[in-house]
């Protein structure tokens, strides 16, 4: 039994609108564009590699230009990621916010880790 990870928020400005960002979240061609170096698609499930490292997630649910959800195959069943594509009533903007798990200690490695991933798709998206 593994122990419980912790749930962890990020959100980020992208200068981008929602339709362009839910490509790059949520279809393979567009997820290897800045997530990572080869992404598959069969059905629901997606086949990541980076420097030919695979991992496998399942696509749980997604609403267009709204959000995605993805669980990887070695996530407790409550466990997931999402990108959730929000605007800010204010200034119109469009938020990313990605939602993910991690043990306590690993958070911050992992929060390095997405802000370097969004900065290559803010770079992709030209944002």
């Amino acid at each position: 039994m593994s122990k419980k990870k912790t749930m962890y928020t990020l959100e980020f400005p992208i200068r981008s609108s929602p339709a362009i960002l839910y490509e790059f979240l949520s279809t393979p061609v567009g997820l290897q564009e800045w997530f990572a170096d080869k992404v598959d698609q069969r059905d629901n499930l997606f086949y990541f590699s980076w420097n030919g490292a695979p991992d496998e997630a399942e696509l749980l649910e997604a609403v267009e230009n709204e959000y995605v959800l993805y669980r990887w195959d070695h996530y407790g069943d409550d466990e997931y990621f999402e990108f959730r594509i929000e605007q800010s009533p204010i200034t119109n903007e469009t938020i990313l916010r990605i939602t993910d798990f991690a043990d306590k200690s690993e958070i911050k490695d992992q929060e390095r880790l997405w802000h370097s991933q969004v900065a290559d798709l803010k770079h992709r998206i030209g944002a």
